[in-house]
């Protein structure tokens, strides 16, 4: 296997600096590797695009993440909180369904629905009540601010009429019996403020408006139906995103690898080197984006749930599993670029017309045995008329009879 591995590295290298096994000259090498650089930033940029075309879950499901919160709150959630996040003048006009365009798929319904339910709260009237209880809030912290203030400055008072201290001489501004009675009485606004607060919220929670959306938000059948609908999908995107990457690159591997064979077959050498840089780009990504898949895709989450059955918090064990597959992986495109790129049987034809070695593809001699660059001996018996014949091709020259190569 390392053998095999090491002539891989060795041709790879060769296809990717030489012209028909002559080294081409620096400035061209440069040439080509500005021109792989330039095609590899549009390959993922297009990448980055297809990818955002079909919707994302976060896009199919857009109330999904506040309408969590909201049934995962305590048992008694904030419901003025709630539906205050959605009154205000400045509230986002733009519509859910609005990211349809120009992608794949659908918004669900239920967040349609959702966000009509939300639209309608937002009216002038519900504006007005939210304004007038931010400015009775606002109000109430400056009181107890002031409270706040009176309580430190009343306890020094305290400690200077308690030592017999002249008025006259306090650092303070105002009296311990002043002082008392402005806190009584600022307590006292606070409990009105918070009196009219508590009403305008009850009115507000008990319009038309909000009962609905209060009904709709509590209906555990909907948000299941949401719930179960954006985990599946959350599930799958991974895969989605990787099939559609693959509709952007496997069409580009298969041109560049059919132009490669062509030019190789026809001698068209720098036609054939600047295809076999393109193979090499394309499959970059490629790689780049299967051991992403890997990471974060179904096959991973596939493993984690079966190691957290099998063996309860034990997750170190993916690692272990990814240390044997990506080697297995790594082996398996190794296999692939042996059998369709660089495969001796494929190659043979062309470099006995051409007088090259069989394995190194250096010029010898056409009655040459051994190779005088690599040392391969060239040929084999002949399984019928035990003549000498070219390894790696099909029949032999003498007889014609089909060889088991």
């Amino acid at each position: 296997m390392w053998n095999r591995i090491r002539d891989f590295i060795r041709v790879f290298f060769a296809k990717s600096r030489k012209i028909e096994d002559e080294p081409i000259n620096k400035v061209s090498l440069i040439v080509i590797i500005i021109i792989d650089l330039f095609i590899l930033g549009n390959v993922f940029y297009g990448l980055d695009d297809i990818s955002r075309w079909p919707l994302s879950p976060a896009q199919a499901y857009p109330c999904y993440q506040s309408w969590q919160n909201y049934q995962e709150d305590s048992s008694s959630p904030d419901k003025y909180q709630f539906i205050r996040d959605f009154i205000g003048e400045n509230q986002n006009p733009s519509s859910f369904n609005s990211v349809e365009e120009n992608h794949l798929g659908k918004v669900s319904p239920l967040c349609l629905q959702y966000e009509s339910l939300t639209q309608a709260l937002n009216n002038k009237i519900n504006q007005d009540i939210v304004r007038r209880i931010d400015e009775k809030n606002t109000q109430i912290r400056l009181l107890e601010d002031k409270n706040k203030q009176i309580r430190q400055q009343y306890d020094s008072t305290l400690l200077e009429e308690i030592a017999g201290q002249p008025r006259e001489l306090s650092i303070n501004e105002i009296e311990a019996k002043t002082a008392k009675e402005e806190l009584a009485k600022n307590q006292n606004n606070i409990n009105l403020l918070t009196g009219e607060i508590n009403t305008l919220k009850k009115e507000l929670l008990t319009k038309n408006e909000s009962v609905i959306f209060l009904n709709f938000v509590n209906s555990q059948d909907k948000f299941s139906q949401i719930k179960s609908s954006w985990e599946r999908a959350n599930f799958w995107y991974p895969t989605i995103k990787l099939l559609w990457q693959m509709v952007f690159l496997v069409p580009l591997i298969i041109i560049s690898l059919l132009i490669h064979k062509w030019s190789d077959n026809k001698g068209y050498g720098l036609v054939s080197l600047m295809s076999w840089h393109l193979l090499v780009i394309f499959f970059i990504p490629l790689l780049i984006k299967l051991f992403e898949f890997l990471q974060i895709g179904f096959i991973f989450e596939s493993l984690l749930n079966i190691i957290t059955i099998l063996f309860g918090g034990l997750l170190f064990l993916v690692s272990y599993l990814y240390i044997f597959i990506i080697p297995l992986v790594g082996f398996l495109l190794i296999k692939f670029f042996q059998k369709f790129v660089f495969n001796p049987y494929t190659q043979a034809s062309k470099r006995v017309e051409k007088s090259r070695c069989l394995r190194c593809g250096k010029k010898i001699h056409h009655d040459t045995a051994y190779c005088p660059h690599c040392g391969f001996y060239q040929y084999q018996e002949c399984s019928n008329c035990h003549n000498l014949t070219y390894k790696y091709l099909s029949y032999c020259y003498h007889c014609g009879t089909k060889q088991n190569n």
